[in-house]
Parts: C-alpha cells; structure tokens; sequence
C-alpha cells in the first residue's frame, strides 16, 4: 500500500509562513485522496485540509480558510500544504494520511510527521 512521509515543519513566528511536504511511495498514488492532519498535545487529531486524487477539489476546516492551500502533483507523487499567515494556535504535528471523504481507506499507519511550532 502507499506510504506517506512528511517534511518541512520547523519554527516560524506568528504570520510566518511554512510549506510542507507529503511524499508518497508504493500504491497507485494517483488514486488516493490525500489529506493533511494535525494533532496538538492533548488534543484530538482533526483533518484540516484534503484533496481529491485527480487534485481539483479540495476543502478545509474552518480554522485554516483563507490561509491554508494544499495541493498535489501526481508525477512527483507529493502532497503539499502552504501555510501563511500562520497563529500559535496552528502549532502541531502534523501528519498525511488519506482522506476517507473521498472513499479511501484511512491508512492504519501514522507516521512520525513534522512539528510546526509558531510562537515569538
């Protein structure tokens, strides 16, 4: 099955900007949705932002319209998601996995992911 490794976090100030990266090996990437999660300490893992596999339709939550964009290129089988304007409150590890809301299987495994860590 496919597997996903995430990069690109680090420590940005607030309105700082990131990009991270999702890079996909094995399966047929350009079959899966994709989407990026994030799980801060002591809080639930939420999905705040996903893409379809043909890459035309994606969506967010609430918390990251407007500033978050993800997108995908299937010939280099990655995932990317461009944070601007970045708040302490977007500080979190954040993981890809599919995206069940397009059908997918969530994928059983989480890998180790990237912190994002915005504060002063």
């Amino acid at each position: 099955q496919v597997q996903f490794v995430e990069s690109g976090g680090g420590l940005v100030q607030p309105g700082g900007s990131l990009r991270l990266s999702c890079a996909a090996s094995g399966g047929i990437f350009r079959l899966y949705s994709v989407g990026w999660y994030r799980q801060a300490p002591g809080k639930q893992r939420e999905l705040v932002a996903g893409i379809n596999s043909g890459g035309w339709h994606t969506n967010y939550a609430d918390s990251v319209k407007g500033r978050f964009t993800i997108s995908r290129d299937n010939a280099k089988k990655t995932v990317y998601l461009q944070m601007n304007s970045l708040k302490p409150e977007d500080t979190a590890v954040y993981y890809c996995n599919t995206d069940p809301r397009y059908g997918n299987q969530l994928l059983d495994y989480w890998g180790q992911g990237t912190q994002v860590t915005v504060s002063s």
